[in-house]
């Protein structure tokens, strides 16, 4: 028996965090293969093959997997899910789109967000956003399971190239259809993966003064901007940037809340976090409970302030 990741890519590179669903995946001591799903991703599932660890990379390339539908992805994934023990990716949007349907097709139940693997197909996660943990165990023929990617160290880059294997892809549903998207584009690191981290709470106000007070610090830090969900049910900032529960996962080294509450939505999304530090107006705010350092001040005053600062 094998044990699958799925790799999650944007056409150009995979994402970290599908490093960290491999080194993950070790705890089974199976071979590990990557499935690369795509239209003309060669240069991908060539990234793959360099994924220390890795066995075997699965290449799967149509035209109809060019926006990886989950429909279609589901189904590449429960034609050959009876080959592995084990199907992994990392807990974010995308594996939590796909999996649960590949699950319902091999007949078997999903774990999701594994904080830890242990022994007997046990697995201890998180509810309660993160107050209680608990131990749950699967008794399926395939464990199907997304991990908190931050709990995982990154596998490393190999010399040695896994074989690539290119696999026959069955025929496209019809119940959905891709019909457009909207990217934001910016010069910053990506969130997920950001060794610094801004985040924004509904404090700042307006989306002018989310962007006027944040992005300077930010330039200046090389960080990326993050924003809690208040602030963007407010319409402060992008949904894509959301940090939370219900939005991105972080784990940087350093990660800056200014004007963020601390509410268990948002703690929930960068607890892991190296460093915290806070500024809030408000000594009694919950951010200061998880905070490694915090500032009670005005942020339109402190944040500037340290911008101008910083060398």
């Amino acid at each position: 028996m094998k044990t699958l990741i799925l790799a999650e890519h944007n056409g150009t590179e995979i994402n970290q965090s599908t490093y960290q669903a491999v080194t993950a995946a070790q705890f089974w001591n199976l071979p590990i293969e990557v499935l690369v799903a795509g239209s003309n991703v060669n240069a991908i599932a060539q990234q793959a093959a360099s994924i220390a660890g890795v066995s075997r990379v699965i290449h799967a390339d149509a035209e109809h997997l060019s926006h990886q539908l989950a429909e279609d992805t589901a189904k590449l994934i429960a034609a050959a899910g009876q080959e592995y023990k084990v199907i992994v990716a990392a807990h974010s949007s995308f594996s939590r789109n796909i999996l649960p349907r590949a699950a319902a097709l091999l007949d078997v139940a999903m774990v999701s967000d594994v904080l830890e693997i242990k022994a007997d197909n046990t697995y201890v996660r998180s509810i309660y956003a993160g107050n209680v943990y608990t131990e749950i165990q699967s008794t399926d023929a395939v464990q199907v399971l997304t991990i908190h990617s931050s709990n995982y160290p990154a596998a490393a880059q190999s010399e040695h190239k896994a074989e690539i294997y290119l696999a026959g892809v069955p025929s496209p549903q019809h119940k959905t259809r891709w019909v457009s998207e909207t990217r934001s584009q910016s010069d910053r690191p990506a969130l997920g993966s950001a060794r610094v981290v801004i985040s924004g709470g509904r404090s700042l106000g307006s989306a002018e003064s989310f962007e006027q007070v944040l992005s300077p610090l930010a330039a200046k830090l090389g960080a990326a901007l993050g924003a809690t969900r208040a602030a963007v049910d407010a319409g402060f900032a992008p949904n894509d940037i959301q940090v939370g529960q219900t939005g991105v996962v972080v784990a940087p080294e350093l990660y800056i809340a200014i004007g963020v509450s601390g509410a268990v939505q948002h703690t929930y999304g960068m607890r892991d976090s190296k460093i915290v530090v806070a500024i809030n107006q408000d000594p009694d705010a919950p951010i200061f409970q998880v905070a490694d350092y915090g500032l009670v001040a005005d942020l339109f005053e402190a944040v500037p302030a340290l911008t101008a600062a910083v060398q």
